[in-house]
């Protein structure tokens, strides 16, 4: 089931039985169990509405609750907040005791009166698991995974329509770049963009330039750029502003070593004949970072890039064995780079 189903059918009150969410959009997360709340009047919500996190609460306490009658109400609402025994997180440290022959039991003959929303957001669903087969079998499985461009359009223009707002295109995309398309960092910088546009009702690209701080992942594509385009200059800047404003070395270098395997591996899916969502299918990647690298990879060479990504391995073995200067480190790739790709 979609997003948009079952959001529908939430605002039309007819909800099933039981639900198991997938997926770590964060925003989405949250507006599907505002949306889910809803279904219990207020007055009620104390009486027949819980949340049980199963990093503290054993599945027990929220089964108990989930078989008793909705009290003085139509039906009652229950929580299961970060299931982790569903997916391959293994969760270490955590000592609760989950009895799943109860939830199987449960599971057999759902309470009728009650909704119960399973949330396993972290980690990916174990499908060796029988209660994760049984689940899929009963409930309605609702994955968000990371979504496209064109779902997070939908969103963002919704929220501003409703607002008497509107985007121009090259705002919208400037914001796409700024915060590497994170639908929650996106949501998150909309009311400052909407406050300084308040008069005109016009969020433009300038607006966005000047609010929206670049994310990490966006400053080291630009220093991918910088790199490939043999921009010595504009790549130490850079690096060294990163390091002005506290990133860490080798939390950098892990991203820029991330960003050259995924050119590297798109670069090849590519020449294979794979597609934009493809790719992004098959390296379990946000679509939006597929489309950026494969605009990147039609003028860059497939050894250029593997001797960037053997360099930066190089960097990180330094940053994790000796004491020598990061930025010293990193001019020295940039010039041994250079020397090679001449």
């Amino acid at each position: 089931m979609s997003y948009e189903t079952v959001m529908k059918s939430l605002h039309n009150h007819t909800p099933v039985s039981v639900y198991l969410i997938t997926g770590d959009q964060a925003y989405l997360v949250n507006r599907l169990k505002n949306t889910f709340t809803g279904l219990i009047p207020e007055e009620e919500r104390t009486m027949n509405f819980a949340s049980y996190d199963m990093e503290s609460t054993p599945i027990a306490q929220a089964l108990d609750d989930a078989m008793s009658a909705p009290f003085f109400g139509d039906r009652r609402l229950v929580f299961v907040d970060h299931a982790y025994f569903l997916t391959t997180d293994p969760h270490k440290g955590i000592k609760v005791d989950h009895d799943m022959d109860s939830l199987l039991t449960y599971l057999k003959h759902p309470e009728p009166t009650t909704v119960i929303v399973f949330l396993a957001t972290t980690g990916k669903l174990d499908s060796r698991k029988k209660v994760v087969k049984t689940l899929k079998k009963v409930a309605e499985v609702v994955s968000l995974e990371a979504i496209g461009e064109h779902q997070i359009k939908q969103l963002v223009e919704t929220d501003l329509q409703n607002n008497g707002f509107q985007m121009q295109p090259e705002a919208f995309s400037k914001l796409l770049q700024r915060t590497g398309s994170d639908l929650s960092l996106i949501m998150n910088e909309l009311p400052k963009l909407k406050m300084a546009s308040y008069d005109s009702k016009q969020i433009g690209v300038d607006v966005v330039q000047e609010l929206v701080t670049k994310s990490l992942d966006q400053n080291v594509f630009d220093l991918v750029n910088d790199v490939m385009s043999k921009q010595i200059d504009a790549a130490l800047s850079l690096y060294r502003q990163l390091i002005l404003t506290k990133e860490e070395p080798l939390r950098i270098n892990a991203v820029l070593v991330s960003q050259f395997r995924l050119l590297i591996q798109t670069k090849i899916l590519v020449k294979n004949g794979y597609s934009q969502g493809s790719i992004a299918s098959t390296l379990k990647v946000h679509p939006y970072r597929v489309k950026l690298a494969m605009q990147s990879t039609r003028r860059l060479k497939l050894d250029d890039l593997k001797r960037a990504y053997l360099g930066l391995i190089d960097i990180e073995k330094s940053l994790k064995s000796s004491t020598k200067d990061p930025e010293t480190l990193f001019e020295l790739f940039m010039l041994k780079f250079l020397n090679e790709v001449a």
